[in-house]
């Protein structure tokens, strides 16, 4: 079985909204801990690796403000290329995602 096949049993309702914030605010504050933790790791890290991982905790961060956006918008769960659900199983897993995986594998 591929991604791109729902599983048996695969949940293509909405994720609840308060379950999408509660996700989302989880995400937020990860990667505003490892921004922290990033700087404060200073002199002793290269900074070149540092560089790199601040801008990847970055994106992320744009990805879940953006996706807090979305859920204000009453877009969130929707797949922003196919406009079909987002199946809740990828939601949990990666609260802030745009596309379902077959659109996302188109993209990348």
């Amino acid at each position: 079985m591929s991604l791109d096949t729902p599983r048996p049993g695969t949940r293509l309702e909405r994720l609840p909204t308060h379950e999408a914030l509660q996700r989302l605010e989880h995400e937020r504050n990860s990667r505003l801990t490892q921004l922290r933790a990033l700087d404060e790791a200073g002199a002793d890290a290269e900074e070149h690796v540092v560089s790199a991982q601040k801008d990847t905790v970055r994106r992320v961060l744009a990805e879940v403000e953006a996706a807090f956006t979305r859920v204000r918008d009453g877009n969130y769960g929707s797949c922003l290329d196919c406009a079909e659900p987002i199946p809740v199983e990828r939601l949990e897993i990666l609260p802030y995602t745009r596309f379902c995986v077959p659109c996302r594998r188109d993209t990348a």
